[in-house]
């Protein structure tokens, strides 16, 4: 039977080697759950089968976590990081107020 080997395997502590022989895929038959004979195997089943999912959720959480805290501070890091330098070639101003401040100039030095 499939519930005491599992259950064996639970008691000597080997969770590996219950994880391999199928821990997370057994259901118990509901009949076989009420016989006091394998109450304790399949007790100690159910309580196994949720430790286990619950550390793989918190083991998922934790992943997502790092993930995101990583994806933070890579973009806190590009926020940070100085910008980008401008090519010397372009002009600093747009063409139509480069000529109304050439216009400008020419008026102030006297110039028609």
């Amino acid at each position: 039977m499939q519930a005491s080997r599992l259950a064996g395997l639970l008691r000597d502590d080997d969770i590996d080697a219950a994880i391999e022989a199928g821990l997370m895929a057994f259901t118990a038959c509901p009949e076989c759950a009420r016989r006091d004979d394998h109450a304790d195997a399949y007790a100690r089943i159910a309580a196994a089968q949720q430790r286990l999912r619950d550390a793989w959720a918190a083991r998922d959480r934790h992943r997502a976590r790092s993930a995101r805290l990583q994806r933070r501070a890579a973009e806190r890091a590009a926020r940070r990081a100085a910008p980008a330098q401008t090519d010397a070639r372009k002009p600093a101003l747009p063409p139509a107020a480069a000529a109304a401040l050439a216009r400008a100039k020419a008026r102030a030095a006297g110039k028609p």
